[in-house]
Parts: structure tokens; C-alpha cells; sequence
């Protein structure tokens, strides 16, 4: 199973959304799931996993979530292949037993061309790094529904967290 994991902030809260679904070009999800977190660390340009990768092993400790695949919203490796960012810290804490892909709207300062996937129409590429081979997690990027830039069940993952920042904020 594949999970893909995004994550809201409103003030020193996080919402944070995963959806499970079976393989790559799915449509619908098997299963969401949702976590708030209240207290989440401060911004720290430059170690913004220290604030996520907390949320994101809260979701999955909370809803006991073993999947073979993580999709992050960011980076495995700042630079494409050394320099860890958030998907290697998570891969790192789960012991290297879940095969973590990072995709990111925006290219961080040393990421390579060759990284970006370009999707439907789009002239803006998303870039791809990977705990494993990049090719295929290129190739599992293009393959996902959806015939816009961001595939569809990526959109659903940034809505739920968005949704449910919002309902809570309202309360």
C-alpha cells in the first residue's frame, strides 16, 4: 500500500492528513486518516523536518500505519542525493524499512533538472527525489491519476489537512 502524507499549520497546531491507496495509478483512496497535533516546534529554516517529521509519525504511531511506500510533501534530499531533507529524516526514523518518495512544487536551491517530472500540460515540473531509485519514482510521479500538474489523490491529501485546519480554526 501506498500512503501519502501532507501536513497544515494554524499557529502551534497541525492537521495531518495521509491517504492509502493501492497502487499508483489509483483514483480513489482505500482509507483517510487525519491527526491533530497540538503542539507542533517553531519554523527553523533549514531543519523544517524538525517541525514535520513529528506530525508525521504522530499519524502514523496514532493509526497504526504500516504502508510499503510514503509520499511526502517535500524532499528526500535537498540536492537530489545527499543532502537529507525531511523524506530521509522520516526514512531514518522508520529504521529504513518504508520506501520514502518526496515531491515537491518548488525547486529547493541545489536540486538538478533532473529531477523534475512534468505532468498533463503543465510548464512548472514537480520534483522527485527518493530513498530508492529515482527513475521509478519519477516514473510512479507520472503515473498517478489526474492529467494536471499535481496528480489527484496528492490534491486530496493537501485538501483534507487544508479542510480540517479550517474546520478547526472555526471552532
Amino acid at each position: 500500500m501506498i500512503l501519502a502524507i501532507d501536513v497544515q499549520y494554524t499557529g502551534h497546531k497541525a492537521d495531518v492528513a495521509g491517504v492509502l491507496f493501492e497502487n499508483w495509478s489509483s483514483l480513489d483512496t482505500t482509507q483517510c486518516y487525519l491527526t491533530e497535533v497540538e503542539q507542533v516546534a517553531e519554523y527553523e529554516p533549514g531543519s523544517f523536518y524538525k517541525r514535520e517529521l513529528p506530525c508525521i509519525l504522530q499519524l502514523l504511531q496514532e493509526h497504526k500505519l504500516q504502508p510499503d511506500v510514503i509520499v511526502v510533501d517535500g524532499y528526500v534530499y535537498l540536492d537530489g542525493v545527499a543532502k537529507s531533507g525531511l523524506g530521509k529524516h522520516l526514512y531514518d526514523s522508520l529504521g529504513g524499512e518504508v520506501e520514502i518518495i518526496g515531491v515537491a512544487k518548488k525547486p529547493f536551491v541545489d536540486i538538478s533538472a533532473k529531477f523534475a517530472v512534468y505532468r498533463g500540460g503543465s510548464q512548472k515540473p514537480l520534483y522527485v527525489t527518493s530513498t530508492g531509485d529515482v527513475e521509478q519514482a519519477k516514473g510512479a510521479i507520472r503515473s498517478m491519476a489526474g492529467e494536471h500538474r499535481n496528480p489527484v489523490l496528492l490534491k486530496k491529501v493537501d485538501q483534507l489537512c487544508r479542510e480540517a485546519a479550517k474546520k478547526r480554526s472555526q471552532l
